[in-house]
């Protein structure tokens, strides 16, 4: 999922969150990619004649009005969407006003779970969870002994192999003189390292594009061996971004070795927001392919100047468009989220009426996508993020060249 698409995931989440109804009157349905829409249809149905029973006038009005609007949004879809679909719907409070809220979230992994909610507010723990950090990376313990190959997901390890070798003990048996068995035994690590770069090869290679890095862990210098000797495929050896000291080489040392890593998987985004930020601070200082500013990044995104658009997390702007109800003129003007602005035609001096807001992170997004312009969203957690929020005004741009 695209840093755009994840943060318009969170956002739509935080406006869901800010709701609150009256009573238990909020509707939250959970409908996963499996599930059959005909079933889904029976039972808001059976609760539809059931809210009929509700002693509270308003409660049963607004229960029976959200079913309502959640019956006529399913009979859009045959069968859910890839993955599944989690649909809203009620009387909200907003600015002392009551309003209706139906709205269908397509989330970015599969619904985990069929499920009716009513509450005072929407149940939205299950996608929250989404929005946990759910990198890949491929974890591999070894010694001499034995080896486990296992894959990171967030904050999931999976096991996807184990290993025992063949490898002799230090001490040599008798009989035999002690370089040829310094010989068999370097000839059975070997292969012991080759069995092992083989089944990582397997489990690695079909996540390889997903995959954000590798670490090795180990006790020295089986780990180094392991890495110097080029065992995993081209591609993977490319992605180890660390090797560490481990006690355990069992399915313990796949959770070990994570924790000895916390430090460089942190340090993994901040070094990308590093880089960036680094590389535009260079044309600033040197006056050179870098734009701050909305007003003029917006000029730039216009003549197709911009390479890599810059925005920072923490922005809460709002783009409000405006139209004159005489003439029909229009005005686009930024505020700061849920605020508004009287805003007069120049023409007629009279009230423009706001027609259109929209998210400037989203818009600008879009923009750039327009010019073929990659986007990067920062977070404010690092010193980096932080700057580009505070001193630039969380928009700013790399530019492809100056028009003059």
């Amino acid at each position: 999922m695209t840093s755009k698409l994840m943060y318009e995931f969170k956002r739509k989440l935080e406006e869901l969150e800010r709701y609150k109804g009256r009573g238990t009157e909020l509707i939250t349905l959970y409908i996963p990619p499996d599930k059959n829409i005909a079933d889904v249809v029976s039972q808001l149905r059976s609760e539809l004649s059931q809210a009929e029973n509700i002693k509270s006038k308003q409660t049963r009005v607004n229960v029976i009005g959200g079913l309502e609007a959640i019956l006529q949004r399913l009979k859009m879809f045959k069968k859910p969407p890839e993955h599944g679909m989690v649909i809203v719907s009620g009387v909200v409070e907003e600015d002392g006003k009551q309003k209706r809220v139906t709205e269908i979230i397509i989330p970015p992994e599969p619904v985990p779970l069929y499920k009716y909610h009513c509450d005072s507010k929407f149940y939205l723990e299950p996608l929250k969870e989404m929005l946990k950090e759910k990198k890949v990376y491929g974890l591999i313990v070894l010694d001499r002994r034995e080896a486990t190959i296992g894959l990171l997901r967030g904050k999931r390890i999976e096991v996807l192999d184990y290993k025992t070798s063949n490898v002799p003990g230090k001490h040599r048996q008798g009989g035999q003189s002690s370089v040829r068995f310094e010989r068999l035994r370097e000839i059975a690590i070997h292969e012991f390292y080759k069995r092992i770069g083989d089944s990582a090869n397997e489990a690695f290679l079909p996540h390889k594009d997903e995959l954000e890095g590798i670490l090795i862990g180990g006790p020295s210098p089986t780990k180094e061996e392991f890495y110097k000797g080029e065992y995993l495929h081209h591609e993977l050896q490319r992605k180890v971004i660390g090797l560490f000291d481990v006690g355990y080489t069992d399915e313990s040392g796949l959770y070990e070795l994570v924790e000895k890593a916390q430090d460089k998987l942190h340090e993994l985004d901040l070094v990308r927001e590093k880089r960036l930020m680094s590389r535009f601070l260079k044309e600033v200082v040197n006056d050179g392919l870098a734009a701050y500013g909305e007003e003029e990044v917006r000029r730039y995104l216009a003549m197709g100047a911009v390479d890599t658009l810059l925005l920072s997390e923490g922005l809460r702007l709002e783009r409000v468009r405006y139209r004159c109800p005489k003439c029909g003129k229009e005005k686009e003007v930024t505020l700061r989220d849920e605020t508004t602005k009287k805003v007069i035609c120049e023409d007629c001096n009279v009230e423009m009426e706001e027609v259109e807001r929209r998210d400037v992170i989203l818009e600008l997004s879009e923009l750039a996508e327009q010019s073929g312009a990659k986007v990067e969203i920062l977070s404010t957690e690092s010193e980096e993020g932080a700057m580009l929020l505070n001193a630039f005004g969380g928009i700013a741009a790399i530019l492809r060249f100056k028009p003059r």
